[in-house]
């Protein structure tokens, strides 16, 4: 049976509609959301069997509290269906360009052929220092070395690495 304006369901429903959708909108933290929740509790609203007059805006508020919850728990269900941290393989890799592939390779090259010329304690140094995770103590007591040649020796290098790889102008 369609409703009519005459009818106390929704009079009650037009009274309390921007209510019903600011408290949604407090419960889901978006009003385009809650204003589709209180629509869906109209029509849940609507049927023959809702309560007495007496008592329409606590049922209203009940079922837009109820289906916002609905949604929440969506949400957090499907949020919990993908983890944040997913290994970097399953991830979607960007496609490289020929060129990108082409300018890695040759970068590649250029710094293998630069560490090839390092004498073997600055090239085990800076190696240690940022493939292996030592600190420069640690570096410094593997080769006998003092901290602060350490320092001196993966900084100088890093440095020399960026200027090679310092684009052309």
């Amino acid at each position: 049976m369609p409703l009519r304006e005459s009818d106390s369901r929704y009079a009650a429903y037009l009274a309390h509609r921007s209510a019903l959708i600011d408290y949604g909108t407090r419960l889901l933290g978006s009003r385009a959301d809650a204003e589709d929740v209180v629509q869906e509790a109209f029509i849940r609203f609507v049927p023959e069997n809702s309560p007495p007059a007496s008592s329409l805006r606590a049922y209203l508020f009940r079922i837009v509290r109820n289906l916002a919850f609905d949604i929440r728990r969506r949400r957090q269900l499907e949020s919990r269906e993908e983890p944040a941290d997913l290994p970097h393989w399953t991830k979607p890799q960007d496609v490289q360009t020929p060129e990108q592939d082409a300018l890695f390779c040759e970068n590649l090259r250029r710094i293998s052929e630069y560490l090839a010329t390092l004498p073997p304690e600055v090239r085990t140094s800076l190696e240690m220092h940022r493939f292996g995770g030592y600190t420069l103590d640690e570096i410094g007591s593997h080769l006998g070395l003092s901290t602060a040649t350490v320092h001196r020796h993966v900084t100088r290098t890093l440095a020399a690495l960026a200027a090679l790889l310092e684009p052309e102008t």
